[in-house]
């Protein structure tokens, strides 16, 4: 056993500091990036926000919706081949959607079955598990590496800069951050598992930048002052799912109760993922996630400008005239005590 007693922060704990700014106007602020990725050697450019791959926010109609704002989304797992196969074959440019999937035999099987009638249709691979620190996971990201040199591959989720590293060695070209945080996950509460987001994004991108590689953070992101603070902190792409539930491009239910219309947002690890995919929660596990439903939030493009408004204004505070300057420019400040503190403990 071991404590760490280092501070460790979540997006609550700070604020961003403002400072002299020469910018006149939000909209002098340019928030498109562009990545050379280390790995694949695949050019980027477009504004580093993307829709988680949870079924209710990872489906087509968010992908075809957030194209138009030069967003991008990580398309859920649970779609059959020849529903990827004609969603990318049918777009007339190439998209930046991540076709999802986990490290089961089945999944590799159906991504070679996709890769196979449309080989041309993918550039962006997300390899997504919940716990990325087993050898099993690493062992096939370097599997798929060694099959598609030239696919853009983000892995994860970890939330330490030695296991960034590793899997960027092993051939990922973005690590997805993040252990805990997501509104409708529970990994914390019934495992005791994880790490303060914004301390995870600050060293994980350490870790990256410091071999070449990028960092996506995933979780914990409610308001977009989150998404600023994200980016602040040295995130290259971003990863949103209950900022982008409950909109009519989701997926899940759709109940009217008093009056109102809601839709249904919940963990991938939930009961409701599990019942729906899985037959059920195995006897060997607990579920990991919860259920919510949220109103009817109308087209997710009214939502997309409050995301990218507030992340302009934020770049406006400091003097970023560029989204890559904001990390650059970001101090943050801390507005919570540590307990030490509170107890007057030295």
């Amino acid at each position: 056993m071991y404590i760490e007693n280092e501070i460790k922060l979540d997006f609550k704990d700070v604020l961003i500091r403002p400072k002299r700014s020469t910018l006149s106007s939000r909209s002098k602020v340019d928030l498109l990036r562009s990545f050379k990725f280390r790995n694949s050697q695949v050019s980027y450019e477009g504004i580093p926000v993307i829709a988680a791959n949870m079924d209710t926010t990872g489906t087509f109609e968010m992908a075809q919706a957030l194209e138009q704002h030069h967003l991008s989304v990580a398309l859920h797992k649970h779609y059959d081949a020849d529903d990827y196969v004609y969603f990318f074959s049918a777009l007339k440019n190439k998209s930046s959607a991540f076709y999802s999937l986990g490290i089961g035999k089945s999944d590799f099987q159906k991504f070679q079955k996709v890769m196979t009638i449309a080989p041309e249709a993918v550039r962006y691979l997300c390899i997504d598990v919940a716990n990325g620190y087993t050898e099993s996971f690493v062992e096939f990201v370097k599997k798929i590496r060694s099959y598609y040199p030239d696919l853009v591959i983000m892995a994860g989720n970890v939330v330490t800069g030695d296991m960034t590293e590793e899997l960027i060695l092993a051939g990922a070209d973005i690590v997805k951050v993040g252990i805990g945080p997501g509104s409708v996950c529970t990994t914390r509460k019934m495992t005791g598992v994880g790490y303060p987001q914004l301390s995870a994004i600050i060293e994980c991108a350490d870790a990256a930048h410091g071999l070449g590689g990028h960092i996506c953070a995933d979780g914990g992101c409610t308001r977009p002052g989150d998404v600023a603070k994200a980016f602040g902190a040295g995130a290259d792409f971003v990863m949103l799912g209950g900022m982008f539930a409950g909109h009519e491009e989701c997926g899940g239910e759709v109940v009217v109760k008093d009056g109102i219309k809601l839709r249904s947002f919940y963990g991938m690890s939930s009961k409701t993922a599990m019942d729906k995919y899985s037959g059920g929660v195995a006897t060997y596990r607990a579920a990991e996630g919860k259920t919510v439903y949220i109103p009817d939030r109308g087209p997710v493009s009214n939502t997309v400008q409050d995301i990218l408004g507030g992340m302009r204004s934020a770049c406006t505070y400091v003097g970023a005239k560029q989204l890559r300057e904001l990390t650059k420019r970001t101090t943050f400040v801390r507005v919570t005590q540590q307990l030490n503190e509170i107890f007057g403990r030295s």
